[in-house]
């Protein structure tokens, strides 16, 4: 009998071991996920979402880093070179996208997206984008950002500047603006991606979207007039003055553009919808004041006045190739994006990338119809390209802008670093 007792309890200290050491390693799971949401609201909303899923997922530990935009870019790509991604990291789509795909670094979402019709709750748009050889990559997590121009309406009625549909329209306001002693723009181009969009922006009214196409698929090439156009012209507008001082080394995470036109000391600002976030969180009264409209038509050119730049979804969060848990992780990343996630977002200025949203801030609302109104879509240029011709694209745009590089010799830079690209594949 004492043997049988000595027996059992032998039993239950082994079930206890065994018990505990289960226990001990349902615990071990850890996801860590990468995020640029370090603005206004941003950071609270992602770490509610956390919250969510920890509260379903009490034996998940989920390390969450808030990292600013142009330090993530290097922090990522020193990561992946490394083996080391985190479980849920995003990218822009395009050219980055396509890159991690073709080099196994992140998971095939499309089983995930499928359960249940989940790829539904998204903007066909996005689901588009972040589709590449017919598998989905990314969920659409973050807003839909697009480019616009926002202006400080207080000014124009001041002046009694109308808002410009053309080119030259649009010029004659900033000369106006100039003549009263007010930057036209604020500009911070020291991270060189504030300038491509203007590049782009001419570019793409000049030309319309095909020869970016062509030149990026290399039926065409970088050489084409639209291309030098759009130099030509920002040329044109830096030597007329219509950027504010110091341009080329003013860091647009730094705020210091944003202060200028809160300030009242720039009327005008080129940026994607994201602005509107910042705005609402950084200055209300300048908020109340702000009005937006399109980049204006090119009276000589050939693009499409509606055409709209941007993104369908801004950050596509994938899920590592090499995580150990990638249902979990696509687990957490919906998370970012549910109904509560969604109210958030738009709460704190944003439009999500779902459908059905219901909008009631006014510049949301003609965010929206600009894209609804959109026959086409131009994605980013820096986010289109790889990323070693992304760099290259964002350099010669900051010396057009800087006047040490000629349009043309911009061009045949980044003609030859497309063409070059394009041979190692």
């Amino acid at each position: 009998m004492k043997y049988i007792k000595t027996f059992i309890l032998a039993g239950l200290l082994l079930f206890a071991v065994i018990g505990l050491a289960f226990a001990q390693n349902k615990q071990t799971i850890t996801l860590e996920l990468w995020s640029i949401q370090t603005d206004g609201n941003g950071p609270d909303i992602y770490r509610r979402a956390v919250a969510r899923f920890r509260k379903n997922n009490p034996g998940v530990k989920v390390n969450l880093t808030m990292i600013a935009n142009d330090s993530y870019k290097q922090k990522l790509a020193v990561a992946l070179a490394s083996g080391k991604a985190p479980d849920c990291f995003f990218s822009w789509g395009g050219g980055p996208m396509q890159e991690f795909v073709r080099n196994n670094q992140i998971a095939d979402l499309t089983f995930f997206m499928n359960v249940n019709n989940y790829k539904a709750r998204f903007l066909d748009a996005a689901i588009t984008q972040a589709t590449y050889q017919g598998k989905i990559w990314g969920v659409p997590v973050n807003n839909v950002a697009v480019g616009t121009i926002f202006y400080n309406k207080e000014i124009f009625t001041k002046y009694k500047l109308a808002v410009p549909t053309t080119i030259r329209e649009l010029e004659i306001v900033c000369d106006t603006l100039k003549r009263n002693n007010i930057f036209p723009f604020a500009l911070a181009n020291k991270t060189q991606w504030t300038g491509s969009m203007y590049y782009m922006c001419l570019a793409t009214r000049r030309g319309g979207i095909q020869p970016f196409i062509k030149a990026v698929d290399g039926s065409g090439t970088f050489m084409d007039p639209a291309f030098i156009y759009a130099g030509e012209k920002i040329q044109e507008w830096v030597r007329k003055g219509y950027f504010i001082t110091g341009f080329n080394g003013l860091d647009w995470d730094a705020g210091q553009a944003r202060a200028t036109i809160y300030r009242g000391e720039a009327a005008m600002v080129l940026m994607g919808s994201w602005f509107n976030m910042q705005a609402l969180n950084e200055n209300p009264v300048f908020h109340a004041k702000m009005g937006i409209f399109k980049f204006p038509r090119d009276e000589q050119g050939t693009g499409n006045t509606n055409t709209a730049f941007g993104t369908i979804g801004d950050n596509f969060y994938h899920v590592s190739a090499s995580s150990k848990n990638p249902e979990k992780a696509f687990e957490l990343i919906t998370c970012l994006i549910d109904d509560v996630a969604v109210k958030d977002a738009i709460a704190d200025g944003r439009i999500p990338p779902v459908k059905g949203v219901k909008l009631t801030d006014p510049i949301l609302i003609e965010l929206f119809n600009q894209i609804q109104s959109a026959p086409e879509l131009q994605l980013w240029y820096d986010q289109s390209l790889s990323f070693e011709v992304s760099e290259v694209h964002k350099v010669t745009s900051q010396e057009i802008f800087g006047g040490t590089l000629t349009p043309r010799a911009a061009a045949q830079k980044l003609q030859d670093a497309q063409a070059a690209y394009l041979r190692k594949r």
